[in-house]
């Protein structure tokens, strides 16, 4: 966010300035697992070019909420649109919704038989009807943008759990999403891995795309995100502006969980 967008927040607001128009508008959404209530009342809307960064105990519905968003979990009731679009429930159209909304996991998910090459290529290539020559060179750009170029033709069981996560985020972006999710992206990575995957999601929030983002990474919630949303028990509890939500929590949840965070 450039300077003059910080100065046009207005100074009594508890959440940042929002950049664009709603991009991903859900509401009161409710999820059930048998009697179990995963999420409850969910009202969230993301607009354009905001990063949103979800935080808060484990088993508070941050993944399953992501998971909603691109209907690899399905919900019981309320509604989930993006950009205008209700989520369809299933066949070619939840195909190409699928395509405005990429994803990038706590494991890499890359196909172990194909190059890091064809990783990134497979989907433009079989889902958008890219030419290969194309895919290739979108490929390429961005493998380089997020600093594997020189591992294009290895297999990923070559490549560090670092360089594998930020694979993931090429192959995320080779379809040109309208929306990246990320859920733990860094969970399942060696300490010293964490900040190469997190400085490729920084420069991504800076570029401006749209970003919704669960993690237990304080440092990228206080550097990249626009607002904190924070979860407990299957509801949200509190969304606030990263320096706001951080010094000033309002509920006693958010400010037992990050009295947690400091002591430990």
């Amino acid at each position: 966010m450039t300077a003059s967008e910080h100065d046009a927040a207005p100074a009594t607001s508890n959440i940042s300035v929002r950049r664009g128009d709603p991009l991903v508008v859900i509401e009161n959404v409710q999820k059930h697992y048998g009697d179990f209530q995963a999420l409850s009342d969910i009202d969230l809307t993301v607009n354009r070019g905001e990063v949103v960064v979800v935080i808060g105990p484990s088993g508070s519905g941050k993944s399953t909420l992501c998971r909603t968003i691109n209907r690899l979990e399905t919900i019981t009731s309320g509604t989930i649109s993006v950009d205008g679009k209700e989520l369809p429930k299933e066949g070619k159209s939840l195909a190409a919704l699928r395509a405005d909304v990429g994803m990038v996991f706590q494991s890499f998910n890359l196909f172990a038989h194909l190059t890091i090459l064809d990783n990134v290529t497979i989907g433009p290539i079989k889902v958008k009807g890219m030419k290969r020559a194309e895919a290739e060179k979108l490929a390429r750009e961005l493998l380089d943008r997020v600093g594997v170029a020189h591992q294009a033709d290895k297999l990923p069981a070559q490549l560090s759990g670092g360089q594998q996560q930020r694979v993931a985020i090429a192959r995320a972006l080779a379809m040109k999403p309208k929306v990246m999710l990320f859920d733990e992206p860094t969970s399942a990575l060696d300490p010293e891995m964490i900040n190469e995957v997190l400085d490729v999601m920084v420069g991504l929030a800076q570029d401006g795309m749209t970003m919704i983002v669960v993690t237990h990474e304080m440092g990228f919630a206080r550097k990249a995100a626009d607002r904190v949303v924070f979860m407990a028990d299957g509801r949200i509890v509190e969304e606030a502006a990263p320096d706001e939500f951080f010094t000033n929590a309002k509920s006693d949840r958010a400010k037992d969980f990050l009295s947690k965070l400091i002591t430990h």
